[in-house]
C-alpha cells in the first residue's frame, strides 16, 4: 500500500505530522480562519477543518494574498496524495514569489520520498535549492534528496546534500543524529600508500611482541516502534515515520514478523531520547534494542 492509496484520514494525518513536527520550521499560517482549520484537523476533526478551508478558497479571489496560504492549508489536510500534490504544485507554479512557495517545495520533497519516488524527490529539492537559495528549509529537503540520490546510485551528489543538511542542522540534535548516520558513508577514503613506499606493520606490544589487535566495531542502538505481520500496517507506519523525518526501516525475523525500527544511535542514551520523542509523536510502546 502506497501513500496515494491510503484512506483520506490517514493521508491528512501524515501531512499534518510533517508540518506540525516541532523540529521543522515552516511559515506560520497568519489567517485566523486557517489557524482554526488546522487546529481542528490536528485535534482529529479533519472534516471540519477541510470544510473551513474549502469555503475560504471558494470566496477568496486567486489574486488575494491569502489565497496561496489557503492552498497550503488545504494541502496539509488533503484527503489523498493526489490532492496534496495538486495544491502544492499550484503554489509553486502560480505563487512562486509568495512566502509559502519554499514550504510547498519542502512538503512536496518529503511526500515524493515517502512515496518511494527518488526521481521526483530530487527534482523538487533541487528546485528549492535553485529558486530559494536562502530558504532555511533547504537542509530538510536536502536530507530527503540525498537519500533519494543514494537510491539512484549518485553517491557524489548525495554526499554533497548530506553535508548541506549537516551544516544546516543547527541545534536540532535529532535531525543532526539522523543526518550524521548517513554522513558516515560519505567519509573521505583513507590516503593511499604512494608508489614505492613501504607499508609499516602495526606496532608491537612491549610485553609480548604481538601485533596490536584492530578494535572491533562497536554496535549501535535503535528504537523498535512496531512488530506486525501485516505489510499494509508496515507501509503505513513507515510512511508516517519518514514524513516526520525519522530514519525508519524494516527488519524481518524468522517468525515472519516485520519489525519497524528507527535510527542507529551510538549510545543507549541517544536511543532513549529518540524513544521518548517517538512515544510522544506516534504513541504505542517503542523500546530500545541493540543492533550489531
Amino acid at each position: 500500500m502506497r501513500v496515494g492509496r491510503s484512506d483520506g484520514r490517514t493521508v491528512g494525518l501524515i501531512v499534518l505530522a510533517a508540518f506540525f513536527g516541532p523540529t521543522v520550521r515552516l511559515s506560520a499560517q497568519t489567517d485566523s480562519r486557517l489557524v482554526e482549520a488546522l487546529r481542528l484537523a490536528q485535534s482529529g476533526q479533519v472534516d471540519s477543518g477541510r470544510a473551513i478551508v474549502r469555503r475560504l478558497l471558494a470566496t477568496l479571489s486567486p489574486g488575494d494574498s491569502a489565497f496561496p496560504q489557503a492552498l497550503l492549508a488545504a494541502a496539509k489536510i488533503a484527503p489523498d496524495a493526489q490532492t496534496v500534490t495538486s495544491n502544492l504544485n499550484r503554489i509553486i507554479v502560480e505563487y512562486g514569489a509568495s512566502p509559502w512557495a519554499d514550504d510547498a517545495l519542502l512538503l512536496l520533497t518529503q511526500l515524493y520520498f515517502a512515496q518511494r519516488d527518488p526521481a521526483q524527490t530530487v527534482q523538487a529539492a533541487e528546485r528549492l535549492n535553485r529558486d530559494y537559495p536562502d530558504s532555511p528549509l533547504r537542509p530538510r529537503a536536502n536530507f530527503s534528496a540525498a537519500r533519494a540520490y543514494f537510491e539512484l546510485k549518485n553517491e557524489a551528489r548525495g554526499c554533497e546534500l548530506i553535508q548541506n543538511a549537516l551544516d544546516g542542522a543547527g541545534d536540532d540534535v535529532e535531525f543532526k543524529n539522523q543526518v550524521s548516520f548517513y554522513a558516515a558513508r560519505c567519509s573521505p577514503p583513507s590516503t593511499a600508500t604512494p608508489a614505492g613506499a613501504t607499508t609499516s606493520s602495526p606496532p608491537a606490544s612491549p610485553d609480548t611482541g604481538a601485533k596490536t589487535p584492530t578494535p572491533s566495531p562497536t554496535h549501535a542502538y535503535a528504537v523498535q516502534v512496531l512488530a506486525v505481520k501485516s505489510a499494509a500496517q508496515v507501509d503505513d507506519m513507515l510512511t508516517r515515520l519518514k514524513v516526520m523525518g525519522f530514519d525508519a526501516r524494516v527488519v524481518r525475523d524468522s517468525a515472519g514478523f516485520f519489525k519497524i525500527r528507527v535510527g542507529r544511535y551510538a549510545t543507549r542514551q541517544e536511543a532513549q531520547r529518540a524513544q521518548s520523542r517517538l512515544k510522544q509523536k506516534v504513541g504505542g510502546r517503542p523500546f530500545v534494542v541493540d543492533e550489531p
